[in-house]
């Protein structure tokens, strides 16, 4: 039975309510649909990019974000596995949406599939380990930590999950989605992929209890700022067997909280120099045109008819509007004209 050692010291009380503070004074502000979709676009490059990146890929933002948007083909490893990220913090961000995330093993093992899709064999792909393995200290090179034996992993990564499912009512969702992603590095359930399937499910966790990392903000960023220490507070020392007992998780929320702060900080005042303006700000019929295609996947002027009783010149504003503000694109010619989410 999964029994997390840990204290709420004052530091972590501080920082919880710290966060919960924040998160407040953003759910009274207003944005406009403008500023939220490209704070939500630079989320998820920086997410791309940091969470690769710790893992040691070397490619540079910019590098990044032009992968994202022409998605080139004959890829380089480092270009799959920004694109495999992507892909997953996208498949996840709508799951939440639809309110159809079911935190489970199942969503884990499907999780490591697709960041490491065409990386490591199939054999592999989207299944625990089946053999042992050892984890080196990124500075020395030197092996520093041995996990636990492959027959035990699926049973101590199960009672994690079980952990916070029945905790969930009763512990901080901070608390509980930092002890599950140290956790789950101690355990280091598959050949590869570990850290980036443990950040990617920690957003989820954080989602799913009401604070959604996938719209704002990169808890990634922070990490990838200073990656010795990240790995050195998520991380543990010596054989499993030895310090399982003595694994205290408080150094590492305080750690984990610190770095959701530095992030709603850094977006707080970013946001701050972010103003509504009639050049920017979305009205209802916008608003219309953007929801009917994440619906349907596209729109044409014909479907946009339906939806208002604006007349045909004014409609061909509101397209152009989306078009200029870069959230929509145009495909087709002529009456064969529609418009996606871009």
């Amino acid at each position: 039975m999964f029994n997390p050692k840990y204290k709420i010291s004052s530091k972590l009380l501080a920082n919880i309510k710290r966060i919960t503070e924040i998160i407040a004074e953003f759910n009274v502000q207003k944005f406009s649909e403008v500023v939220l979709v490209k704070f939500e676009k630079e989320a998820r490059e920086i997410s791309a990019f940091s969470s690769t990146s710790i893992e040691g890929n070397p490619l540079p933002l910019t590098d990044v974000k032009r992968i994202l948007k022409n998605q080139p083909k004959n890829l380089r490893d480092s270009e799959k596995e920004v694109l495999n990220y992507n892909k997953a913090l996208n498949n996840l961000n709508n799951l939440i949406k639809k309110g159809k995330i079911n935190f489970s093993l199942e969503l884990i093992l499907k999780i490591q599939k697709t960041i490491i899709d065409g990386l490591i064999s199939k054999n592999n792909s989207g299944k625990i380990r089946q053999e042992s393995v050892f984890v080196n200290n990124p500075k020395t090179r030197q092996v520093a930590f041995l996990p636990p034996d492959y027959q035990e992993v699926q049973i101590l990564l199960q009672e994690a999950i079980d952990y916070v499912n029945k905790s969930e009512k009763e512990i901080d969702p901070l608390i509980l989605a930092g002890i599950f992603h140290k956790q789950f590095v101690v355990i280091h359930p598959f050949l590869d992929g570990n850290g980036r399937t443990a950040r990617l499910i920690t957003k989820v966790l954080l989602a799913e209890m009401g604070i959604d990392t996938f719209n704002l903000f990169s808890f990634e960023n922070y990490y990838n700022k200073n990656i010795s220490k990240y790995f050195e507070k998520v991380g543990v020392s010596g054989d499993y067997y030895e310090v399982r007992g003595k694994i205290d998780f408080t150094d590492w929320l305080e750690y984990f909280t610190d770095g959701i702060i530095d992030e709603l900080l850094r977006i707080k005042k970013e946001l701050a120099s972010e103003t509504i303006s009639p050049e920017t700000e979305l009205k209802n019929y916008h608003k219309k045109i953007i929801k009917y295609i994440e619906k349907k996947g596209y729109i044409t002027d014909s479907d946009y008819a339906k939806l208002t009783e604006r007349a045909k010149p004014t409609r061909n504003l509101d397209f152009r509007k989306l078009l200029g503000l870069n959230i929509i694109e145009r495909f087709g010619k002529g009456k064969a004209t529609y418009y996606k989410l871009k």
